[in-house]
């Protein structure tokens, strides 16, 4: 696991508190990155498809389609909590569904002699079962861990396009430079010196980024307890 990883990891355990259960679900339900993570399609569609594996007799394939339905389903859940309760009563209901679809599974399994037991492609009624109960924390904690990450990418996203601005504006400079014949020995410890002083800049922006999120999640954690 990498640095980043181990830091997404920590704020998800920070916001779980001494409840590790509720972490162990949450850490196999929530993304780094949910944007790039998470189908781009519409969730009514997604439900769509996954209720026609079930009318096919698909259930292994259904089950695959309910885990990405479910996530779906959560992440939109913490981002529009003007619909919160709506978004409650769907997640149950997938989560219903998604039990009896495991329940199908196993049983057309057991009638065709096979030992299949699922693991690993979609989540069992023990997850279901205490997602289910466990709702309001379990999407008040991935609303605070999804807020931050989104606002973590949008940092990173924002560094990186400083230094490919910079790099590009260096780039032109310097072709500006040759081209008119500019490129003596003071105008190249200028440039230096400009290059030195951007950097500098660059990590006192990265450190006010740092210094605000680490002062923003204290304040999240301070408002839980």
């Amino acid at each position: 696991m990498g640095e980043k990883e181990k830091k997404v990891e920590s704020w998800l355990q920070q916001l779980c508190g001494d409840d590790a259960r509720l972490f162990d679900v949450l850490s196999s339900s929530l993304y780094f990155d949910p944007i790039a993570a998470l189908p781009k399609e519409d969730l009514g569609v997604l439900i769509e498809a996954t209720e026609k594996s079930v009318k096919d007799d698909d259930y292994e394939e259904a089950i695959r389609k309910y885990r990405w339905v479910l996530d779906k389903a959560i992440f939109e859940a913490t981002q529009h909590q003007e619909e919160k309760d709506r978004y409650i009563r769907l997640i149950q209901d997938l989560l219903s569904k998604s039990t009896q679809v495991t329940e199908k599974a196993r049983g057309k399994a057991e009638k065709e002699g096979r030992t299949n037991r699922f693991g690993g492609i979609g989540r069992g009624p023990e997850y279901c079962k205490f997602v289910s109960e466990r709702i309001e924390d379990f999407l008040e904690v991935g609303r605070h861990f999804y807020d931050e990450r989104l606002k973590m990418l949008g940092e990173e996203e924002r560094g990186e396009a400083r230094v490919v601005g910079r790099r590009e504006r260096r780039r032109k400079e310097e072709t500006e430079e040759k081209r008119e014949g500019k490129r003596d020995r003071k105008g190249e410890k200028e440039r230096r010196e400009k290059i030195v002083e951007e950097d500098r800049e660059e990590g006192r922006e990265r450190q006010r980024e740092k210094e605000t999120g680490e002062a923003r999640r204290k304040k999240i954690l301070e408002a839980r307890k």
